[in-house]
């Protein structure tokens, strides 16, 4: 495969956590430190870990539709396109099923699989016909262990983008994100089948909040402000319930995951066991440690929020340099991973590059 240098790995680069914080409520967690572990100059999401700790990234075609590869293990301050160049080259006359498109999500489960998820939505122009697709791979040989094409469009809209997934090995389901259209859709893995289910439901809906980060006011790069619907998802520990948050919202919901796996329940069913969880800053992406504990990106504070299980609230990291902090993945190392990805500072007006911080957990 061939490498390229568009990656500096600064291992060891220790950054001091800032204090302070407009939110009084919140305690910042001393002692915690922030390890760069490496930069882009191309825009990545989402982070995953492998158990041999080899560390995955994705990029998608959010704001440019030309990126030199979607998902790439990142090996020496190098990337390496994941699984080879040819799933990493895209263009309309290529198979849509066998190529990344617009890779918006990469997630490790339990088992050490690595799960990339393809919205198929380049610039959110809409969905490629047939492109749309969660994919199974090895993370040590790229080999191909599953597909899944979402051909069926009253369950992935043309207009959709999925965001963001997590994986229960046990009853082989995934839960995914919609944040353009709203909604959760539950995967059999077993069968291949999907559903779409609280497309209606507020909970899944954007709540109008303006993101202002460092000063900015998040906005489109036509300068709308924009409307996002649930995007960040958690699986708690016990597999017991699924959290999810909108994007521009305040307000954290969870479901009872056996009300997502009976099939016999209508959406209405389903909708009336969800419930509100707390309210939050504004968040992308979010994940669960093995304790309980919700970690919640901030990006208005540039900072890492952690909610216990008993619903306290604390600043884990704050930090300049963490620039709208985006997705999350636990590493073997027992620290946690965090990308930027700058997305309220306009493409033209960013001068840093895009990094993935690690930190330990206490």
């Amino acid at each position: 495969m061939k490498k390229n240098n568009v990656f500096t790995t600064v291992l060891g680069l220790v950054l001091t956590v800032l204090g302070g914080c407009d939110n009084k409520e919140d305690d910042v967690v001393p002692g915690i430190t922030l390890t760069e572990v490496a930069t882009s100059s191309v825009q990545w999401t989402g982070v995953a870990v492998s158990q041999q700790s080899k560390l995955f990234a994705n990029y998608p075609r959010m704001e440019v539709d030309t990126i030199p590869y979607s998902v790439a293990v990142l090996d020496g301050g190098q990337a390496l396109p994941f699984p080879n160049q040819e799933w990493n080259t895209w263009n309309p006359t290529l198979n849509p099923q066998d190529h990344f498109i617009c890779v918006q999500s990469v997630y490790v489960d339990d088992q050490n699989n690595l799960w990339v998820l393809d919205p198929a939505s380049p610039q959110m122009r809409g969905v490629v016909k047939g492109g749309a697709k969660l994919l199974k791979f090895n993370p040590n040989t790229g080999e191909l262990l599953q597909r899944i094409v979402f051909n069926d469009e009253m369950v992935v809209y043309p207009s959709s983008y999925l965001n963001d997934v997590r994986v229960d090995t046990q009853k082989n389901l995934a839960y995914i994100t919609d944040s353009n259209q709203g909604g959760i859709i539950v995967v059999n893995l077993t069968s291949g089948q999907a559903r779409r289910l609280l497309g209606r439901h507020p909970s899944t809906k954007s709540e109008g909040t303006i993101i202002t980060a460092e000063g900015r006011i998040y906005r489109t790069q036509s300068g709308k402000i924009p409307s996002s619907d649930s995007d960040g998802i958690a699986l708690n520990p016990q597999r017991t319930h699924l959290y999810w948050h909108a994007l521009t919202g305040r307000s954290l919901y969870r479901v009872p995951t056996e009300a997502l796996q009976n099939e016999s329940l209508t959406d209405e069913q389903v909708a009336a066991q969800v419930e509100k969880v707390a309210d939050t800053e504004p968040t992308d992406g979010m994940i669960f440690d093995p304790n309980g504990n919700l970690y919640l990106s901030a990006m208005q504070l540039n900072a890492v929020i952690r909610m216990a299980p008993d619903g306290r609230q604390e600043r884990m990291v704050q930090s300049e340099q963490l620039k709208w902090p985006d997705t999350f993945a636990l590493g073997p190392d027992g620290q946690l991973y965090v990308t930027t990805s700058q997305l309220h500072i306009p493409r033209t007006e960013r001068t840093e590059p895009y990094r993935i911080f690690k930190f330990n957990l206490q």
